[in-house]
């Protein structure tokens, strides 16, 4: 399996109404420190009907610019995400994967 395989995987985990960041899956991937490749992995989540909603940058926030923003925003809101201002409260929805690449 392959490095976008691991973090396709990994973000598949991430139940509805939480939220990850992209240096937390890249840990529970078996990828540590390598958070920014993880937007890149997920570029394309769409066509593979992945929850990339999910995925926010350190600190809970969206860091996706523009329209990808705020439909973010949208999508985490359906799924009954709260924010706190433009930052989800990662105490409430954050997910601890609990292990590594499983």
């Amino acid at each position: 399996m392959g490095y976008f395989d691991d973090i396709r995987k990994t973000v598949c985990r991430i139940p509805r109404g939480k939220v990850a960041t992209y240096g937390d899956v890249a840990r529970a991937a078996g990828h540590p420190g390598s958070a920014r490749q993880v937007a890149w992995a997920l570029r394309d989540s769409a066509v593979f009907g992945l929850p990339w909603q999910r995925v926010l940058g350190s600190g809970g926030r969206i860091l996706l610019p523009g329209q990808a923003g705020l439909e973010q925003r949208r999508l985490l809101e359906r799924e009954g995400v709260k924010f706190l201002g433009l930052r989800v409260d990662l105490r409430r929805h954050g997910f601890h994967f609990r292990d590594a690449a499983s």
